[in-house]
């Protein structure tokens, strides 16, 4: 079988795009090398390989675990079904938090819940004078954090164990980001498509999609400096509350941001000063 008929085979079950990835990862190759060798044969391991790789697609499993990486501004990402898989809409969150870190001075951030790291890595990526620190919960998702830090960012970031704010103490940094849980537990959503492979505690927050919301806005102002800016992705119909818990913890200039499909995506607001 052809690489060219490969493809074809794959891409009548899972699509055009989603078989050219598969076959990239058993050939280790790229797009350009799939499209100057297409008539290449393959051989009877990598057939093997690459028949395994589209039925664990078919059967659900998404295709950023079965790769083991996933592409987030510009860069690739390990993962494993640890982590959360980052998202498109996500980059809005780094693109915000670039605005408010300096290019050429000392800058402390703080990244809360950092699943695979992908948010404060390319954060740090962008801003070698800022100082990251990366937070998770969870062990496993540490370990992730720790090889994509070390990938990208080795100079300039801290990896710590923490449940939110548990292992903070009384530090202050200058910009604290954040993708938490934002989905409520009964949301039909969780059992559909690759949120049925993602850590549920990655995605599940209470009844109404807000616990962790509200928890890292209540303790927000004593962990930001003075001007420091909190800014946390959310769900597209979570902007107003999340506007008004900011608000009342007394941060100023609250806003809300869409991302690239128009929906109200990252909410923020700085600590007075």
């Amino acid at each position: 079988m052809t690489l060219a008929s490969s493809l074809a085979v794959a891409q009548a079950a899972i699509g055009r795009i989603e078989a050219r990835v598969l076959l990239r990862t058993v050939l280790r190759q790229t797009d350009a090398y799939l499209l100057a060798h297409g008539d290449d044969e393959l051989t009877a391991v990598q057939q093997q390989q690459m028949a395994a790789l589209v039925a664990r697609r078919v059967a659900g499993e998404p295709v950023a675990y079965i790769t083991g990486q996933r592409e987030f501004y510009g860069r690739e990402f390990k993962v494993t079904p640890a982590v959360l898989i980052p998202r498109p809409e996500t980059e809005l969150l780094v693109e915000l938090a670039l605005k408010r870190v300096p290019v050429a001075a000392s800058c402390r951030v703080l990244d809360l819940g950092a699943g695979s790291g992908c948010i404060g890595i390319s954060i740090a990526a962008e801003r070698a004078q800022a100082q990251v620190t990366l937070v998770d919960a969870s062990a496993a998702a540490l370990d992730i954090v720790r090889a994509n830090a070390a990938k990208w960012a080795p100079g300039n970031t801290t990896v710590r164990h923490s449940d939110w704010y548990s292992a903070i103490d009384d530090e202050q940094y200058d910009l604290m980001v954040s993708n938490p849980p934002y989905v409520a537990d009964g949301d039909v959503h969780l059992q559909q498509g690759d949120l049925r492979y993602e850590p549920r505690a990655a995605l599940a927050a209470g009844a109404d999609g807000l616990r962790d919301l509200r928890h890292i806005i209540a303790q927000a102002p004593q962990h930001l400096r003075t001007g420091g800016w909190l800014l946390l992705e959310h769900g597209f119909d979570q902007a107003e509350a999340c506007v008004r818990l900011l608000a009342a913890a007394g941060l100023l200039e609250t806003f809300s941001a869409p991302d690239l499909a128009g929906k109200p995506r990252v909410s923020g607001g700085r600590r007075a000063g």
